[in-house]
């Protein structure tokens, strides 16, 4: 297909720089226009799959985009123009399913991720989880599909999520290694390809024990004390604080108030 034949696709599967160039009095998250620039960048020097422009595969990963850039920036629903609004419905691993409201609220980490041992979806909200995955992941967290099992109207995709460990996850220090997700969709489209529904399936833990693996920042290992130092301690006059002596405080944050 020609890119003037791409350019007759609708807006909403093009690529998201075109979308976003026609994209006019839209109430936009934090009351600015969202800027892709080092994105953009970054997918052009990491991406491992480079399909041809209006290509079934380009066609998926452009609406897919589409729609992530409505679920981070765009806070009316009425004003998103890649779902079928009143239809739209999204799930994760055969868990519950949300609607375009639900999105704008809460957001797409809390509502893929959910309930897991190092990230709890019912303590986050949309302002939470962001910062919380753009500090692990200062440089971005790119997504690309890999490859495309069918054509529309149901639209099996396997895709590519990853991104550089550079900063700090929940006190975690950053391990500077490239994290990446593999995973599956079924997307159910309609005749001009406006989503209807959107199923995921991964493995929700895998990357988020990658960035738990490191020690949290501001901890040690404790050793059991032995005989030996107690006594040493005893011997010294050290088994009891002194007069005037101040005692470590019992409160686990008191490092923190000072």
């Amino acid at each position: 297909m020609t890119s003037t034949e791409s350019n007759s696709l609708p807006l909403w599967v093009q690529h998201r720089d075109k979308v976003l160039e026609q994209s006019t009095d839209v109430e936009w998250r934090y009351g600015k226009f969202p800027d892709y620039t080092r994105s953009n960048e970054n997918l052009a020097k990491e991406s491992i799959k480079n399909h041809p422009e209006g290509s079934l595969e380009a066609i998926v990963q452009n609406l897919v985009r589409t729609f992530d850039v409505e679920a981070n920036f765009k806070t009316n629903p009425q004003q998103w123009i890649s779902v079928v609004n009143e239809k739209f419905r999204m799930s994760t691993n055969g868990g519950p399913s949300y609607t375009v409201s639900d999105v704008v609220e809460s957001g797409t980490y809390k509502l893929l991720i959910g309930n897991t041992k190092h990230y709890k979806a019912a303590e986050e909200n949309f302002e939470t989880s962001t910062n919380l995955f753009h500090t692990a992941f200062p440089e971005g967290f790119q997504w690309e599909v890999l490859e495309v099992f069918s054509a529309p109207p149901t639209v099996a995709f396997k895709w590519r999520h990853w991104g550089h460990f550079n900063g700090v996850y929940k006190d975690h220090p950053p391990t500077g290694e490239t994290i990446e997700v593999i995973g599956m969709s079924i997307a159910r489209v309609t005749d001009d390809l406006k989503i209807l529904s959107l199923e995921h399936y991964y493995d929700n833990t895998k990357f988020l024990d990658k960035l738990t693996a490191g020690r949290k920042q501001g901890t040690s290992e404790q050793k059991q004390p032995t005989f030996w130092s107690f006594f040493q301690r005893l011997w010294h006059g050290e088994a009891k604080p002194q007069t005037g002596e101040l005692k470590v405080s019992a409160c686990p944050f008191s490092a923190l108030i000072r």
